[in-house]
């Protein structure tokens, strides 16, 4: 008798995008959406959340247990596919390639951020164009607020945490002062807003 190993299918590459750029008190707030969120959803996540760089980070680990979304530690090559959320390595950019595929830099930071929500919002809006979404969460800082209005010159979408929900609300706020934002909601409606935009993925 001989036993086959059954492989699962590969998800679909994705045609939207979503970067989601984090810090102080963002480990809660990331739970709560990314839970939110079906594992159908056709988008691929890629998350910034600051983390000290002196300590092995599990960020990727926990998030798991929180989300049926897949979520993997991103790594240089990775192909974006849906239903995927890609977590930034402590001390690394996270960014997009114009090839669509996962990339990690050592660039300086930005704004004392390494990675750097900035860095990866300005670099996904060339290749997305109006199929990607900025999303920026409670943080001390002004982290990710100029990175998505580069994003949002190619059509891209923002939207910001209100400051009520937040529990540090500094990006909020410099993401607001910085220039048009397209939706600023509590964070428990940022899952169905997210939904509404690119689609459930379910068929039925």
């Amino acid at each position: 008798m001989t036993s086959e190993v059954v492989r699962a299918p590969r998800r679909p590459l994705a045609t939207h995008i979503i970067g989601i750029a984090a810090s102080a008190g963002g480990l809660s707030a990331l739970s709560r959406l990314l839970g939110a969120l079906p594992a159908s959803l056709p988008a691929s996540l890629l998350v910034v959340q600051h983390l000290q760089q002196s300590s092995p980070s599990y960020l990727a680990e926990i998030l798991q247990w929180h989300t049926k979304l897949a979520v993997k530690r991103a790594c240089s090559g990775a192909v974006l596919r849906i239903g995927t959320v890609y977590v930034s390595p402590p001390g690394v950019h996270l960014i997009v390639g114009t090839d669509r595929r996962v990339a990690l830099s050592h660039l300086p930071p930005v704004h004392y951020c390494r990675p750097s929500g900035d860095r990866l919002f300005a670099s996904f809006g060339p290749s997305f164009g109006n199929r990607a979404i900025a999303v920026v969460l409670t943080g001390a800082g002004r982290d990710g607020a100029e990175g998505a209005q580069d994003m949002r010159r190619y059509g891209g979408t923002v939207i910001v945490q209100d400051e009520r929900s937040a529990a540090f609300p500094g990006m909020p706020r410099a993401a607001l002062q910085a220039g048009t934002v397209d939706r600023v909601l509590p964070l428990d409606i940022i899952a169905p807003t997210l939904i509404e935009l690119v689609g459930s993925g379910d068929p039925t």
